[in-house]
């Protein structure tokens, strides 16, 4: 089955999902602004995958930040204003970014994966592993996810290529889209380490510091825009608390898995109890399944073919620990979208079945929790 047609199932198994979802679940959810979307000719079904943060990047588009909302990094609202400009629907305009970046973030995943020299049979189930994943949906909802994966990998496949140029470009974009993409320092250091610096050959490549610190350029940029509006170059963190309730202060992850098994055995059975407690699976298997991949990367050996799949590794990890120091596990199933690893580790099962049962469950709970995101309740 070629990528193509696997991302057109995965697409109107979402959409089947979205229109049958008022079927079974009432609209009791938490999503108090559906009347802000009936000013757009999309279906109830459709406009849907723009709730919750969806709409504050409309708003943002529309109006320009307001108070706390400088949470959300500018690039995707930029670019929903952009392509408004064309189609007159902010709304339209977000799912359409959405999801045509998707596409070609899955097009060009495929290519970094066949020059990792990763099987086409492994690269399938890498991709499908993916698109299965409990809350895959957002990359075709109003959020950044789909554009974030197109900017990420773009700066990855480029470092393949050595196009360093198109590495600072995408890395610098990656950073103005959401807060960790300025951690692909990183990945970059490790993977150029391999290739140059052990080797001396830095000496004679002076583009390659620019390349590391590119994510960070993009992040700078963001942070000199915020001091000149609001005099505080960090207003993005501090925003937090008050937009999301997190915690300004470091918060150890012991303290968070304290807070976490208080929910679990004091909290009453309702819905925000299960969301907690998807919250923590999702947190620990993921975590379980960077530290087995790290340990059978290490095991290997790790060369310089190898150097990219430990820089995916510690960004993995990076990706999936950094939101905890907030105190919450709050999100976790979607930023857990990121930890590529967790989806490499998984496609090298060896028992197909083991594999075929994993993606069957993580599209069943997909439907699920795709069906309460449209009904108002929030997921992840």
């Amino acid at each position: 089955m070629s990528i193509f047609i696997l991302l057109v199932f995965w697409k109107i198994f979402n959409l089947l999902t979205a229109y049958l979802a008022p079927y079974f679940i009432s609209y009791l959810g938490f999503f108090p602004y559906k009347e802000f979307f009936k000013w757009s000719n999309l279906p109830y079904f459709v406009e849907s995958f723009a709730n919750f943060d969806g709409l504050h990047y409309i708003v943002i588009a529309y109006q320009g930040y307001l108070v706390y909302n400088q949470v959300f990094f500018p690039l995707y609202p930029l670019l929903i204003r952009g392509l408004n400009f064309f189609l007159h629907d902010y709304l339209l305009s977000g799912l359409l970014i959405s999801n045509l970046s998707f596409v070609l973030a899955i097009l060009i995943f495929k290519k970094y994966l066949t020059n990792l020299k990763i099987s086409s049979k492994n690269s399938f189930w890498i991709i499908l592993v993916t698109l299965s994943f409990p809350t895959a949906f957002f990359f075709g909802a109003l959020y950044t996810e789909g554009l974030f994966f197109l900017l990420f990998i773009s700066a990855l496949y480029f470092l393949q290529k050595k196009n360093y140029w198109a590495v600072i470009f995408f890395s610098i974009l990656t950073a103005l889209t959401k807060f960790i993409g300025v951690f692909l320092f990183v990945p970059f250091a490790i993977i150029l380490f391999f290739e140059y610096f052990e080797k001396r050959k830095y000496l004679k490549k002076p583009i390659l510091f620019l390349v590391i610190v590119s994510p960070i350029i993009g992040f700078l940029i963001y942070g000199f825009y915020l001091f000149q509006t609001t005099g505080d170059f960090f207003y993005f963190f501090r925003s937090q608390e008050a937009f999301a309730g997190r915690s300004l202060n470091f918060v150890p992850l012991f303290q968070v898995y304290y807070r976490y098994f208080k929910i679990l055995i004091i909290n009453p059975h309702n819905y925000s109890y299960f969301i907690s407690l998807f919250e923590f699976a999702v947190f620990n298997l993921v975590f379980a399944v960077l530290i087995a991949d790290l340990y059978k990367l290490i095991k290997k050996k790790i060369y310089i073919h190898r150097s990219y799949r430990l820089a995916l590794n510690f960004f993995s990890f990076i990706n999936l620990i950094i939101p905890t120091f907030t105190g919450t596990l709050a999100s976790i199933p979607r930023y857990a979208l990121f930890s590529l690893s967790f989806f490499f580790f998984l496609s090298e099962i060896k028992q197909t079945w083991l594999k075929i049962g994993l993606v069957i469950l993580f599209l069943i709970l997909q439907a699920v929790f795709l069906a309460f995101f449209i009904q108002g309740y929030f997921v992840s």
